[in-house]
């Protein structure tokens, strides 16, 4: 069974990259993103989120499954 702080943890990755698409406007335009500071920033942010919470849920399970959670982390 998952612990509540898994369930957290899994919800801020899911709306951080919510929160990309959004900062991206469903757009996937790598010349707007790097010309826009705030944008970049903003999404850079949200990467940060996501390692936090990535780092989070392998020490709570070291054994969760999660693709390339190390890479992330990192």
């Amino acid at each position: 069974m998952m612990h509540i702080e898994e369930l957290k943890l899994l919800t801020d990755i899911k709306i951080a990259v919510v929160s990309i698409d959004e900062h991206l406007e469903s757009r996937r335009i790598f010349e707007e993103y790097k010309a826009n500071k705030t944008k970049r920033r903003a999404v850079e942010r949200e990467l940060e989120i996501i390692g936090e919470a990535v780092s989070g849920l392998l020490k709570i399970n070291p054994l969760i499954n999660i693709s390339f959670a190390r890479l992330m982390v990192d």
